[in-house]
């Protein structure tokens, strides 16, 4: 049996696999593993290391770019860590499994790869000083502890990236201070972003290379069971609008009705957190995506902020058919507001 063949059926073989029990299972009641506590006050640099005693935590990287050629594309990099058991294992038997997905959106076509690695032998990991995360050639590194200064790569048959990113504000603590509540049952999750890179670099896509300026922004997330167990999926924005400010919301669908959440940014970086309730998304119109029905337009209202807006993709073809399929691509923004900014869905069968 190959390695990935191996590490492809140890996932689908995790209880987060259940689809029945939230999107990858995420709904699933663990034992043994640690549960965000909202007392639990974030610490830095020390949060942005791997929390081997949670079960699932992610480094997850969105960027619109702007090429010399005058076209727009989006890039995506993450690294996923699932844990077998919070047993403190060496080499082979370490309990920790890394994934990793790039994705490369063009007004035409999306590129997406995918890497899996088991932990403990050196092939994927998170080391604090100086940063690096890492799959395979894939990494995220900085020169330091922080997150302040970053350089992100990843390759493929098809395309590849390699980027540098400075942010221009402070970290943001999504929810209350940091602990995200992401059902009316009372599921969280431990939650910082980092929303203001200035990104440059190149792109090297079949039809050559592309000179990229953009903006950038990083999520940082860890949980155990994130999901109510009969939240089947999400639909998640992050909005940069012209005006300076930000918008990060989602909203989870479930069996018993949706929970919807998030945080206004202002310019400054200052955040406030919305009310369950208070994001209002509507999707205005539909594609059909690898054989789904996927909601490629939206209506986005908080009327606390004057928001009113529309959100349309760049690729409605943004499909990552990965071991745990989404869409996830770069987005504008019209109405009351404009920008750019990501989406990502999950859960539609």
């Amino acid at each position: 049996m190959s390695v990935k063949l191996l590490l492809t059926s140890l996932i689908i073989c995790l209880p987060i696999k259940a689809s029945s029990q939230g999107f990858a299972g995420l709904g699933t009641q663990v034992e043994g593993f640690a549960i965000p506590d909202r007392q639990q006050a974030l610490t830095f640099p020390l949060d942005h290391s791997p929390h081997s005693d949670f079960r699932i935590e992610w480094w997850y990287l969105t960027a619109n770019l702007n090429g010399d050629d005058g076209r727009e594309y989006g890039v995506q990099w993450t690294l996923f860590r699932t844990a077998l058991s919070t047993e403190d294992l060496s080499g082979w038997s370490s309990p920790q499994i890394w994934m990793g997905h790039a994705g490369l959106t063009t007004p035409e076509v999306q590129y997406f790869d995918e890497r899996l690695a088991r932990g403990g032998i050196g092939q994927a990991g998170v080391t604090p000083q100086p940063f690096t995360a890492w799959i395979d050639n894939w990494e995220m590194t900085s020169s330091d502890r922080t997150l302040q200064n970053l350089t992100v790569n990843a390759s493929s048959r098809e395309f590849a990236y390699d980027l540098s990113m400075t942010a221009s504000g402070p970290l943001v603590l999504q929810g209350d201070n940091g602990y995200s509540v992401k059902s009316a049952s009372g599921q969280a999750s431990h939650y910082y972003s980092q929303p203001s890179y200035s990104v440059s670099g190149r792109l090297t896509l079949p039809t050559g290379t592309v000179e990229v300026l953009g903006q950038g922004w990083l999520d940082r997330e860890w949980s155990s069971q994130p999901l109510a167990e009969d939240q089947n999926g999400w639909d998640w924005f992050s909005l940069r609008f012209d005006s300076g400010a930000k918008l990060m919301g989602f909203i989870l669908r479930g069996d018993s009705g949706d929970f919807s959440s998030g945080t206004w940014i202002e310019a400054d970086g200052s955040a406030t957190p919305l009310a369950p309730g208070a994001l209002q998304a509507t999707p205005l119109d539909y594609s059909i995506v690898e054989g789904r029905t996927i909601p490629v337009e939206w209506k986005i209202n908080l009327r606390d902020h004057e928001v009113s807006v529309k959100i349309q993709t760049i690729n409605k073809q943004s499909w990552m058919g990965t071991s745990f399929p989404y869409w996830e691509g770069p987005v504008t923004i019209s109405g009351s507001h404009t920008g750019r900014g990501y989406l990502e869905m999950t859960g539609y069968e």
